[in-house]
């Protein structure tokens, strides 16, 4: 609707106008990691987009961490998907859904999504097993590792998660995972950083 997209314009330019001032000040040409979740992911693909893709500024990316919003095929022109852990100048994202789930919205998407798993860090829709998962933040003092796995939907391009019952009874939302997205996969994430980050030094 023209008031929700009048909305997230606003919301956008806060976010552009704070870029920018990094840059002028703070950034010195280093390296640059871009995250956000849900609209958060929405604002910093349009950011991407305007900064980022095809411009000189793209030599600096490290990677951009962008789950729980759609990124379709084409929103990139010269941006890569990341398919490998180690990988840098790319981008990642990917939709929580638990295994089984698929929700009729999607359909109207016809398969035009990118997902990238986080426990692999690759767009393959090969299972991965609970021994890649290296943990889940169910609170600030709880991280435990290897407590759940994922693949994902080949025709859909969404994450199914396979969630063991005694957490899936801690969450509020039970099959649509969405505002989990990175506690899920918070260790993975995390650690994810710093590959891709040391990966980027050692090639300057």
């Amino acid at each position: 609707t023209p008031r929700a997209t009048e909305a997230f314009d606003l919301a956008y330019s806060d976010v552009k106008t704070a870029f920018q001032y990094y840059l002028k000040n703070e950034n010195n040409g280093r390296p640059i990691v871009i995250a956000g979740h849900s609209q958060g992911a929405l604002h910093a693909i349009r950011l991407l987009k305007e900064f980022f893709d095809g411009t000189p500024l793209q030599k600096q990316l490290v990677c951009a961490y962008i789950p729980g919003y759609r990124i379709k095929n084409e929103d990139f022109k010269s941006i890569p998907v990341g398919n490998k852990p180690d990988q840098t100048g790319c981008f990642v994202g990917w939709r929580s859904y638990l295994k089984g789930e698929m929700p009729k919205k999607l359909e109207a998407e016809k398969g035009n999504s990118v997902c990238v798993n986080p426990l692999t860090w690759n767009t393959s829709t090969e299972w991965a097993s609970p021994e890649l998962h290296q943990g889940i933040m169910l609170g600030f003092e709880s991280i435990v590792p290897n407590t759940l796995s994922a693949g994902i939907e080949p025709n859909s391009k969404i994450l199914r998660v396979d969630v063991p019952q005694p957490v899936i009874e801690n969450l509020e939302h039970k099959k649509d995972l969405h505002i989990y997205d990175i506690n899920l996969f918070w260790m993975n994430i995390r650690e994810n950083v710093k590959v891709r980050v040391d990966a980027y030094l050692n090639s300057q």
